[in-house]
């Protein structure tokens, strides 16, 4: 999928309420899940040992952490959508998140959702309220839902 370019905010704007695009996939590999675990000290055996998870896990091999599956929203959006004017965007908060299926190891994951509500936030800025679904190759389920708030500046 290219990348869905806008050129301002007036622009932008139009998209609200409007579905976005399926974003492109993205693999998530055991280095991934590791790095992630060494990020947050959480080594639970299920996302960092193959040979336990292989032997007792009900997914038979490692699952990334949710919270992975989550920290992933800005890649997945930043390769999905671009403002051309936006010379800065930060995460500002979420509403709602919800973890519906594991993340298997080296199962691709791609974003899909909505921009539910666009607000001014300062002089420059704007307060983007998303509806997000990340999906997986490898479940019927979605993997994360939640609603994203973000914000972008130009």
């Amino acid at each position: 999928m290219a990348k869905l370019e806008v050129t301002d905010f007036t622009e932008f704007k139009k998209l609200q309420g409007e579905k976005l695009p399926a974003g492109d996939w993205l693999r998530v590999s055991q280095e991934m899940i590791n790095d992630f675990a060494k990020a947050t000290l959480d080594f639970q055996w299920i996302h960092t040992d193959i040979e336990k998870a292989e032997k007792y896990s009900p997914f038979k091999k490692t699952v990334a952490h949710g919270f992975m599956s989550l920290s992933l929203v800005s890649k997945l959006l930043g390769d999905l959508i671009q403002v051309k004017s936006a010379i800065m965007g930060v995460n500002y908060g979420l509403n709602k998140v919800r973890f519906p299926s594991p993340v298997l190891v080296n199962s691709q994951l791609r974003i899909l959702g909505n921009i539910r509500d666009i607000e001014s936030y300062g002089e420059n800025g704007l307060k983007i309220t998303w509806n997000i679904v990340i999906e997986s190759d490898l479940q019927k389920k979605p993997v994360c839902v939640a609603e994203f708030i973000s914000l972008m500046f130009e």
